[in-house]
């Protein structure tokens, strides 16, 4: 019997419509019933494409015994982050500060007000590798609440003290400019994350940090620095974006990337396929392309060629959008859901798809291996070599290798697509396409670009207001954030640059209008929430980058792109306001503060055509 999911857009709350946990989605209704039953809330937070969320659930939420303990003693809300990311952020805050570590599936204990006391992430159904079994975990909190309630609810007060604490800036922190001194304080403490052996930055996990990536691109083609430092910039870039395309997260047979390394080599990804990093990856590889002056470029332009191929066979939604993800798990012959089965292969299955013939340099090619490099039995692709790097033929044969390939692959079960469409990883993806359509001379994906703007503002704008999620051409009562607003607003002036339509203007300025209406937070930056979306116990504020740019990031883009168009410098002045919230961030860390760099760079002076 379906639980009261089953109604909901969201695909990742759907999956959970036939668990026997009673869950609600989040709102008025599941707290009246926790404060009516005086009973402590479980939250869970989670993705459709996210593999531990599916470990987690077919553990602990499709088990009887295990829904009977939260049914009887809890009031279960489960969530999807992608669909209220400021119930993510505000919680994955508190978790943070109660466990010392944050992620997904994202598990919390609240008071019935929504307060939190207890935190953390995966649980196993019994204790494991020094962690507390999920069952184990439900009767201790349980007894906590019977026996301990008074003390529980003073922790909470503390942990809400703490995160509504963390949003606070002090007039120190937001300088009454931004210049060279700022860009260098951000280079010392860039250099040394930086990985000189596998490109990237910072320590296995790694992550494509494609704003970072920008903001070099920006020095290296910027007059305002000495050419040293501009030529070490570009060459941290271009050696990045190479490894990423060689390496294991870039899907060699399909295209587009993947989320993230579990590796510092780029070796072996994180399976899953976000729209919004290859929304963000597609310009990097575009602008190195122009900017990069050896044989990378025809890699970087093939990369960018290829994720847009991909992006239009299996990510483009009926109306023209772009859906959200591809799930990192899927069947293996067993019937058995496993991470990467999709994208894996070993030597036997590439002889029977080359032939006797071809196949041990196809093996080389992709550095296929035996054993292999995932799990010991398989091995994810990489292109260690250019084709033409292996005589004559290698070429044409990585063209034949890989079409056959992803021919063969598309008979295997594929990953789940989560197929609703994010407002604001549509404006990104858009700005992406508008952008490197320019640098690469691809008009159809400005064609793309504008198909998927119609969509977005045709789809989630309501009585006036921007919404943030839809599906299917129904659009989800989740109020749109600050980056769903600046990120369009993004998009849709990039779009009034490249295609003279003023509608693109109006539309921009009307994003922009909303945000100052109902965002601002009175230091010159914006809260993530309007001032009327439906209430949590803080307003979240996040002023850093992370997988996507911060709310302020994309805003401060939009206002800049909306003085290039109109040429009216009220925008630029709001834009130097807000991008001085992130001054301290830049100064102490700027891997999370790519957007404000390359804005800083920017100002200093304009790139060079």
């Amino acid at each position: 019997m379906a639980n009261r999911l089953a109604g909901a857009i969201s695909p990742y709350l759907q999956q959970h419509a036939d668990n026997p946990v009673d869950w609600y989605p989040w709102g008025p209704e599941a707290f009246a019933a926790a404060q009516e039953r005086n009973v402590p809330i479980l939250l869970s937070v989670g993705y459709a494409s996210c593999h531990w969320c599916h470990v987690m659930a077919h553990e602990s939420f499709e088990d009887s015994a295990t829904a009977k303990l939260i049914n009887d003693d809890f009031v279960a809300i489960k969530v999807d982050r992608e669909e209220r990311p400021d119930v993510d952020a505000v919680y994955m805050n508190a978790t943070q500060a109660l466990s010392g570590q944050g992620g997904w599936p994202m598990t919390v204990f609240c008071t019935p007000e929504g307060e939190p006391f207890q935190a953390g992430t995966y649980y196993p159904p019994e204790p494991r590798q020094g962690m507390p079994g999920f069952r184990q975990l439900l009767e201790a909190v349980t007894r906590a609440w019977a026996q301990q309630r008074e003390g529980i609810e003073e922790s909470a007060h503390e942990v809400v003290a703490h995160v509504e604490g963390a949003t606070v800036l002090t007039p120190a922190m937001v300088p009454a400019t931004l210049g060279t001194e700022d860009v260098e304080a951000a280079w010392e403490r860039l250099l040394p994350e930086y990985d000189p052996v596998n490109g990237g930055f910072g320590r296995a996990p790694k992550f494509p940090t494609s704003m970072v990536l920008e903001a070099l691109l920006r020095i290296q083609e910027s007059t305002a620095f000495v050419s040293h430092l501009r030529g070490q910039a570009g060459d941290m870039a271009f050696d990045s974006l190479e490894a990423m395309a060689r390496g294991g997260l870039c899907d060699q047979v399909g295209g587009g990337f993947h989320r993230y390394s579990v590796d510092a080599q780029w070796v072996v990804p994180h399976f899953e396929k976000m729209l919004y990093d290859n929304a963000l990856l597609l310009p990097a590889y575009a602008h190195a392309a122009t900017l990069v002056g050896d044989s990378r470029r025809a890699l970087f332009t093939r990369v960018a060629d290829d994720l847009v191929e991909w992006l239009g066979r299996e990510m483009t939604t009926p109306q023209g959008a772009f859906a959200a993800a591809l799930d990192a798990d899927s069947a293996d012959p067993l019937g058995q859901r496993v991470e990467g089965e999709y994208y894996i292969w070993n030597p036997a299955q590439i002889q029977q798809v080359i032939g006797d013939q071809d196949y041990r340099q196809v093996l080389r090619m992709f550095h296929v291996t035996d054993p292999g490099t995932f799990e010991g039995y398989a091995s994810t692709l990489q292109l260690p070599v250019d084709p033409d790097g292996l005589g004559p033929d290698g070429p044409e044969l990585y063209r034949r290798a890989r079409e056959l390939m992803r021919e063969v692959r598309a008979h295997r079960p594929a990953p789940a697509r989560d197929d609703k469409v994010v407002a604001s990883w549509n404006g990104w993806m858009v700005s992406g396409l508008v952008r490197a359509s320019h640098w690469l001379g691809r008009p159809q994906w400005l064609d793309a670009a504008v198909r998927a703007a119609e969509a977005v503002w045709a789809i989630h704008l309501v009585d006036g207001r921007l919404r943030r999620v839809s599906r299917d051409g129904a659009v989800s009562d989740a109020p749109a954030t600050l980056d769903d607003h600046g990120a369009l607003a993004e998009a849709y002036a990039l779009l009034a640059e490249a295609t003279g339509d003023v509608t693109w203007v109006e539309r921009a300025r009307a994003l922009v209008a909303l945000v100052e209406e109902h965002f601002g937070a009175g230091d010159g930056g914006w809260w993530d929430t309007a001032d009327d979306a439906p209430g949590l116990w803080t307003r979240p504020r996040a002023l850093d980058d992370n997988a996507t740019p911060s709310g302020v990031g994309s805003m401060v883009a939009a206002l800049r792109l909306l003085t290039r168009v109109t040429g009216e410098e009220s925008y630029d002045a709001r834009a130097d306001r807000a991008v001085r919230t992130q001054a301290h961030l830049l100064r102490t860390a700027p891997r999370f503060a790519g957007t404000a760099l390359a804005d800083t760079v920017d100002r200093l002076v304009r790139p060079v055509d």
